[in-house]
């Protein structure tokens, strides 16, 4: 009977799958031996990728309803890229929004209902022949993913219809195909039941954005494999046992071989036949053993033959031995404790959205191995097959998690209130649930690197849930199940093996382990990397070691999601949310990547690089100390660099080879030369651990961990200054002369007003007291604004109350007095000492008084002209760092130009500061300008195009000005940037500056 497709499907909980193949592995499969062997791709499989016909829609009522019969005419249709979302290709509403549902405010809507009047319709019609190797034989069609429901026709006739965005759908195509050209049409809905499942905070795409495939198939398929590799308690005997679904005729024999990861072979074996289910045993005595560390991998090749005894198939198929298991409360593999070192990964790339490419994903997870980050949640869906292929290969565990979350439907306004939550415990929806759970367990039940299933994201509890665990312990036992929800119903405890929360804070992780729990412990999301955030994240990596049942997180999260926009005059930029005109939006909330979307490193990276090291390197001025955190890999791939340095100069380096065991540690000891050590200065010890060979992910000489020791020998001192000094008193002026140079101070301005060396002007604007930088998302996110805003009308704006000058033998100094509006107890007393040589001095002092906020710096800020834009630094970086991000810093000299510290986040805000700083060099192309050093104690410092205010007040890069100056910022102290979340955990106290204290720091300015 000829099934007849209906609108009705669009909001039919029980309408999800119609005439769609069941679910499989996503194995290969090929003719020959020789084939198999080789890398070539499948020939049993044709790309229908490129560009297709197309038509866009607003809703249902404007699509052209017929365009699927044979003779619909197509020819004046535009052309669409396969694969591909459709509103990054001209069409239709680009939409970002995170928990609510998209129609949020447009329409009172419920589930299962959606809207009519705007349901976008894409129309596709593809026209190919059948491929020689593919006639006379059955011919399915594959798409790996399509948002978010679609029906297929091939010839005018119905195919099928299926939902799940995320998970292929399959079709047979075999009853409908015609000889010569046959016409493919595909009718994808943005909106559908499957709509209200798919609430991740993303952008809201649609259209076919994965690849679509025919294939075909030998005589004798193997449909689907199961590999069920089993380790002893010893993990010295191994055993594997492949279940095989067979479609065809009998075969008349199946055999196996094994080989090693030379392709050596390690074992042959035959299947079983047992009530017409086939099935293949091998042991394999010591294992060599699949983690992250070292990805070990077998494969099979397992080979069909027809009843004429001629092999009409050869299935090859990877195989990791390892043993992940909850034993005593803990989270095992191979035996071991396992530490997750993770971020959560979107799909995403800024001109293709989710459609990304094997390049994308090559680029992504060889940062994630130089970065040490061994973990990834795929947040929230599951991803392309071959990204399970990568993580197998290149060693990364996943959390693999099931396409499915609800926030809007239970969370609103950020409170619990699950009036109609779903899927609940509604068992209407079940169906439709278990369907993606059991879609994303078949195809990805292979690949050793996943570790643990998840049923979705951010969905509540209830029984629905609850029967996804159990369907996921039922076929695999051989993994855990992880599922956050529970967090906000108790009830269902159950449905998790693991107690995961999202964006605990440490003391609240803390109070947990410390109550004997049940269950272990992992933070599925944490460090919100909102912008300029990543603070404190060592709060959270210091529980590993202190805490057995703490097994490490996953950072929120690894890649920005935004998209490439044209401004009024053309020009490109990263844009979020509400810059193409959606509502509802949730603007800037989807840039939370340790990665920018245009796949360059953020600052942020710097410190989850060091805090995610299993080495961990403690140098002092004799040797050092290396603690390996690995669970099974010992040191000897990697060559230990040791090297002294004096005020940032490099004296001396070393090498030694230093093997160290896993879960263990040895010290190393290096003589370094008793001359390099005898004259007076700050000293620093760096060692490094630097890759003896190149790998798949990095070159020879990459270095994966470091540590520093930083000490001084003798006393540091300022060089007496010796030389004559005129002071010129005006009636508004004081001006400090000396040889070649000019010091000039303003009564009226209250404050230094010209720095002049050799006819150089250097002060464009006057140095006054800071209290304001540009708020960052986190800022923002705890309305830093409202709450300590006052101190942004300081910076603004103060009284010079007092002027002290005073001339000594040595020096000449200035002193202003200021008072602000807001508080009259407050004061900053700032005093430039004048030298002979034509330094100064700088001291800014600050009383503090009760019943203030906190203020987010204390620092001196001027203007220099923007032609000195090239920085010298003597400083803790390379990159960006803060008081609560600094742990990844190097001590060093490097060097870049003022614009590069004004980093990529795509909403303007403070960036680029350095701590630590001993020196920095602000000079133009001829090596010309100032020296800001350190007199006591290391300073922060940051050089920028752009003041605290302009930064403040420009929504997107292109808003802020043209560059007229360099902008430079003193700080005796900024807080940090946290990052426990975005809206509404503040910096952590230590990293706080607080009114009531006082506070003082004091520079010097040379000239260079």
């Amino acid at each position: 009977m000829t099934t007849i497709p209906g609108l009705n499907w669009l909001t039919d909980v029980s309408k999800f799958a119609v005439n769609r193949l069941p679910a499989h592995s996503d194995h290969m499969y090929f003719e020959t031996l020789t084939e198999a062997r080789s890398t070539v791709p499948m020939k049993m499989r044709h790309e229908l990728n490129g560009n297709w016909k197309f038509y866009y829609s607003i809703n249902p009522n404007h699509r052209p309803v017929n365009f699927f019969e044979k003779d619909y005419p197509c020819a004046g249709w535009g052309d669409i890229k396969v694969p591909g979302h459709i509103q990054l290709q001209g069409y239709g509403q680009l939409q970002y929004v995170n928990t609510m549902y998209p129609w949020d405010g447009h329409h009172e809507l419920r589930p299962p209902a959606i809207s009519t009047d705007h349901n976008p319709v894409g129309s596709y019609v593809k026209y190919f022949n059948v491929p020689a190797n593919m006639q006379n034989k059955l011919v399915y069609i594959s798409f790996q993913g399509v948002e978010s429901a679609f029906y297929v026709w091939l010839n005018g006739e119905f195919v099928g219809y299926s939902e799940d965005s995320f998970t292929p759908a399959e079709f047979d195509l075999s009853p409908y195909l015609i000889d010569g050209e046959n016409k493919l049409a595909v009718e994808v809905y943005q909106r559908s039941t499957g709509g209200w499942l798919e609430d991740q905070d993303f952008w809201r795409f649609f259209g076919i954005f994965r690849d679509v495939y025919l294939y075909t198939v030998p005589e004798i398929h193997v449909a689907d494999l199961h590999v069920r590799p089993e380790l002893d308690s010893t993990f010295t005997k191994g055993t594997f046992a492949v279940n095989l679904k067979l479609q065809g005729s009998a075969p008349s024999k199946i055999t196996a071989e094994l080989v090693d990861r030379k392709g050596t072979l390690i074992q042959t074996g035959k299947a079983e036949n047992i009530d017409g289910k086939w099935s293949i045993t091998m042991p394999v005595k010591q294992p060599a053993l699949w983690s992250a560390e070292n990805p070990y991998l077998y494969k099979l090749f397992i080979q069909i033959y027809n009843e004429s005894g001629n092999l009409v198939e050869v299935v090859p198929q990877k195989i990791g031995f390892r043993r992940f298991e909850l034993v005593n409360k803990i989270m095992l593999l191979n035996g071991k404790r396992i530490v997750f070192k993770g971020v959560n990964r979107h799909e995403f790339n800024p001109r293709r959205g989710r459609a990304i490419t094997k390049e994308d994903m090559l680029w992504d997870i060889k940062t994630l191995k130089r970065h040490n980050i061994n973990a990834v949640r795929t947040s929230h869906y599951p991803n392309q097959s071959l990204w399970y292929e990568l993580c197998d290969e290149y060693g990364v565990y996943v959390i693999d998690e099931m396409n499915l979350e609800t926030h809007g439907s239970w969370q609103k306004m950020g409170k619990v209130e699950p009036s109609w939550n779903i899927p609940g415990n509604l068992p209407e929806w079940e169906p439709i649930v278990m369907d993606r759970a059991i879609s994303m367990v078949e195809r990805d039940k292979n690949h050793p690197s996943i570790l643990i299933w998840s049923c979705g994201n951010e969905s509540y509890a209830g029984e629905v849930i609850l029967n996804v665990t159990k369907y996921f312990k039922r076929v695999d036992p051989s993994r855990l199940v992880h599922y956050e929800g529970v967090f906000h119903n108790r009830d269902y405890n159950d449905t998790s093996d693991m107690e995961s929360r999202m964006y605990a804070k440490p003391a609240d992780i803390k109070k947990y382990l410390n109550e004997n729990p049940e269950k272990p412990y992992i933070s599925c999301e944490y460090m919100h990397a909102m912008g300029n955030s990543l603070g404190g994240m060592y709060k959270y990596t210091d529980l590993e070691q202190k805490y057995p049942m703490y097994q490490g997180g996953f950072i929120w999260d690894y890649i920005d999601q935004s998209i490439y926009n044209k401004d009024r005059y053309g020009n490109e930029f990263l844009a979020y949310g509400g810059d193409f005109g959606d509502r509802p939006t949730d603007y800037g909330f989807c840039t939370n990547g340790i990665v920018y979307a245009n796949r360059e490193l953020s600052p942020k990276m710097q410190e989850v690089k060091f805090l995610y090291q299993d080495f961990k390197l403690v140098p002092d001025q004799t040797g050092v100390t290396i603690k390996n955190e690995s669970l099974f890999s010992n040191t000897a791939d990697y060559e230990l660099v040791y090297a002294l340095f004096l005020e940032g100069r490099e004296l001396y380096r070393g090498r030694l080879h230093a093997t160290v065991e896993p879960q263990s540690e040895d010290r190393f000891e290096f003589a370094l030369p008793a001359e390099f050590t005898a004259e007076s200065g700050e000293y620093c010890v760096q060692t490094s651990l630097l890759l003896s060979e190149s790998t798949q992910w990095a070159e020879k000489g990459y270095e994966i961990a470091y540590g520093q020791f930083v000490y001084q020998v003798g006393t540091k001192k300022l060089a007496p200054v010796n030389g004559f000094l005129r002071v010129a008193y005006g009636d508004v002026n004081i001006g400090v002369h000396g040889r070649d140079f000019t010091v000039m101070f303003s009564k009226g301005a209250g404050s230094l007003v010209s720095l002049n060396y050799a006819g150089k002007e250097m002060v464009s604007l006057p140095p006054t007291p800071l209290f304001w930088r540009a708020s960052t998302d986190n800022d923002r996110g705890f309305s830093q604004g409202f709450d300590s805003g006052l101190w942004y009308a300081a910076s603004l704006a103060r009284k010079c109350v007092n002027i002290e000058v005073e001339e000594k033998e040595s020096h000449v100094s200035v002193g202003f007095t200021y008072k602000f509006s807001i508080n009259h107890e407050i004061e900053v007393k700032s005093v430039y000492s004048v030298y002979p040589n034509g330094s100064v001095r700088v001291k800014s002092a600050y009383k503090g008084a009760e019943n203030l906020p906190k203020f987010p710096i204390f620092a001196v800020s001027f203007k220099v002209p923007a032609d000195y834009d090239q920085l010298e630094w003597y400083a803790m970086g390379p990159e960006e760092n803060y008081s609560d991000r600094a742990m990844g810093a190097k001590l060093g000299i490097f060097k870049n130009q003022v614009s590069d510290n004004l980093s990529d986040y795509v909403m303007p805000q403070e960036s680029g500061n350095r701590t630590g700083v001993r020196r920095v060099n602000v000079t133009n192309c001829n090596d010309q300008g100032i020296r800001i050093s350190s007199v006591t104690a290391p300073l922060e410092c940051n050089f920028s195009p752009y003041t605290a205010f302009e930064l403040e007040n420009a929504q997107h890069v292109y808003e802020l000005p043209p560059i007229h100056y360099t902008v430079i910022t003193v700080a005796g102290k900024q807080m940090g940037v946290g990052g426990d979340d975005s809206w509404g955990a503040p910096v952590h106290d230590e990293h706080l500056i607080k009114a009531d204290q006082d506070l003082e720091f004091e520079f010097l300015i040379q000239r260079v």
